[in-house]
C-alpha cells in the first residue's frame, strides 16, 4: 500500500470537528487539525515581511508561505497531512523561529516545535488505563571520554513493588539530529511497552535509552567518511559496553548477561547497533536496526553515502558477520530489520540485505510499515511489533 493509499483510508474515520493537538502548550488555539488532516498554522508577527512555515516531509511540500491578517496575524493551511509526529518551525523573515504555541523536541539537532496528528484507530501508543511503569533519568560518568552523561530508563510496571525480581535489558537508541529523550517524548515507547505488557504481549523489560554521540576528545562528532564513522561509532561503543551496561547493571536489578540483553535502534542507532553488536556477541544476543542503513564495509576514506551504495554480500558484509549463517543463528537470537515503505532511495537498501542474507540461511525478521517514511510513526510501529519478539 503506497502512502496516499494509507492516508486515504485513515481519513475515512476523522473527527468532524479542528482539534488543537496535544502538542501544543496548554491553553493554545493553534496550530489546528482539520477534519480532512489539513492543519492551519498561525503566528503573529504584525511587523514581519514575509513568514512560512516548514517542517518535515509528512506535512507535505514546503515551506508554504503565509498570509498577513489585518491584525498581525500570519495563517496558512496545509495539505492533508501523514499521521504521526512531525517537526516544524517558521521562517519569519528568514529567520528560522518556533512556534510559541507548541512544546519544543530535540530534532534537527536543535529544540524543535513538533506537531501530533492522530491515526485513527492507533491506539497502542495512547496513555491507556493500563499500570503503568516509570521514566527515570540516569546520570553516570564515563570513563571513556571523561565526561558525564545522560540516560533516560523506562522501568516497567510493578519494578519498585516486586524488589527481588529481575528484569532483561533492552538498549534502545535514537537517530542522528535527535537525543536520549526523543524515545519517549516523540516516540512515546513507554506507553507503547506499558500496553504490550499490559495486554500479556511482551515481557517485562527495562528499557535504556542513551545520547548516541561520545568523543574521547570533547567534540561533537560530524563524521563525512565511512573511516570517520566507524571512529564515532568506536568510542560510542566502547561507553556502552565500559560505562552504560556495567552502570545499568549496578543500578538496576537487572539479568546481566547476553541472553536478556539487546539492542535496537532508529536509523542512525540502527546503524550504531549492527556495529556494535556484530561486534560483540558475547554481550548481545538480539539484535535490531529500525531504518537504520546498510552499510557493507565501513572502511576507507570514502563519502558514507557512496557506503549506503555498495551491493550487500552475506559473506564479507560488516566484516564476515554473516559468513555463517549456521553459527550466527546459534548465536543471535533474533535479527530484526525494518523499513517505512515510503522512505527515501538509501534506505531502499534494507530490503535488498534481507533478501540477500535470507538467501544465505541467515533468520531474519523483516517488517514494512505502510505509508510512511523516516519518521517517528514508522519507528512507534516498528517497536510495537519488536518488542513482543524479545526475550522470549
Amino acid at each position: 500500500m503506497n502512502r496516499l493509499a494509507y492516508i486515504a483510508i485513515a481519513l475515512l474515520a476523522l473527527p468532524a470537528a479542528a482539534v488543537v493537538p496535544e502538542t501544543s502548550v496548554l491553553g493554545a488555539d493553534s496550530p489546528t487539525i482539520q477534519s480532512d488532516r489539513s492543519i492551519t498554522f498561525k503566528v503573529t508577527a504584525p511587523t514581519a515581511r514575509t513568514v512560512q512555515v516548514a517542517g518535515g516531509d509528512g506535512l507535505g511540500p514546503g515551506p508554504l508561505t503565509m498570509t498577513k491578517g489585518q491584525d498581525g496575524v500570519w495563517t496558512t493551511t496545509t495539505p492533508a497531512a501523514v499521521p504521526g509526529f512531525h517537526y516544524y518551525w517558521f521562517l519569519i523573515d528568514g529567520v528560522r523561529v518556533n512556534d510559541p504555541a507548541s512544546r519544543t523536541y530535540f530534532g534537527y539537532s536543535l529544540e524543535t516545535s513538533g506537531i501530533e496528528v492522530p491515526e485513527p484507530g492507533a491506539d497502542y501508543y495512547a496513555i491507556r488505563n493500563v499500570p503503568h511503569g516509570a521514566v527515570r533519568e540516569q546520570w553516570y560518568f564515563s570513563k571513556v571520554t571523561g565526561q558525564w552523561r545522560h540516560a533516560i530508563v523506562y522501568t516497567p510496571p510493578g519494578y519498585d513493588q516486586r524488589p527481588t525480581t529481575r528484569y532483561p535489558v533492552l538498549l534502545l537508541q535514537h537517530g542522528m539530529g535527535e537525543d536520549e529523550t526523543g524515545w519517549t517524548r516523540q516516540g512515546k515507547a513507554q506507553f507503547i511497552l506499558d500496553n504490550l505488557i499490559a495486554a500479556g504481549k511482551a515481557q517485562p523489560m527495562i528499557v535504556v535509552m542513551d545520547r548516541g554521540y561520545a568523543s574521547k576528545d570533547n567534540t561533537v562528532a560530524r563524521p563525512t567518511t565511512l573511516q570517520g564513522m566507524r571512529t564515532a561509532f568506536s568510542a560510542f561503543e566502547e561507553v556502552v559496553l565500559h560505562d552504560l551496561i556495567p552502570t545499568i547493571d549496578a543500578s538496576y536489578r537487572t539479568l546481566p548477561d547476553r541472553e536478556h540483553r539487546a539492542m535496537a535502534g532508529l536509523s542512525m542507532g540502527g546503524m550504531q547497533t549492527l556495529f556494535i553488536t556484530l561486534h560483540h556477541p558475547e554481550t548481545f544476543s538480539y539484535i535490531a536496526s529500525l531504518s537504520g542503513p546498510i552499510v557493507p564495509n565501513m572502511s576507507g576514506e570514502r563519502k558514507i553515502d557512496e557506503g549506503f551504495q555498495d551491493p550487500f554480500d552475506s559473506k564479507t558484509a560488516y566484516e564476515g558477520a554473516f559468513a555463517d549463517a549456521v553459527g550466527f543463528n546459534k548465536k543471535f537470537k533474533l535479527l530484526w530489520l525494518g523499513v517505512g515503505t515510503e522512505e527515501p532511495q538509501v534506505f531502499h537498501g534494507i530490503s535488498r540485505a534481507v533478501r540477500t542474507l535470507q538467501a544465505a540461511g541467515v533468520k531474519v525478521v523483516y517488517f514494512e510499515s505502510p505509508g510512511t517514511a523516516h519518521e517517528w510513526q514508522t519507528w512507534r510501529r516498528d517497536l510495537n511489533d519488536l518488542a513482543p519478539r524479545l526475550f522470549r
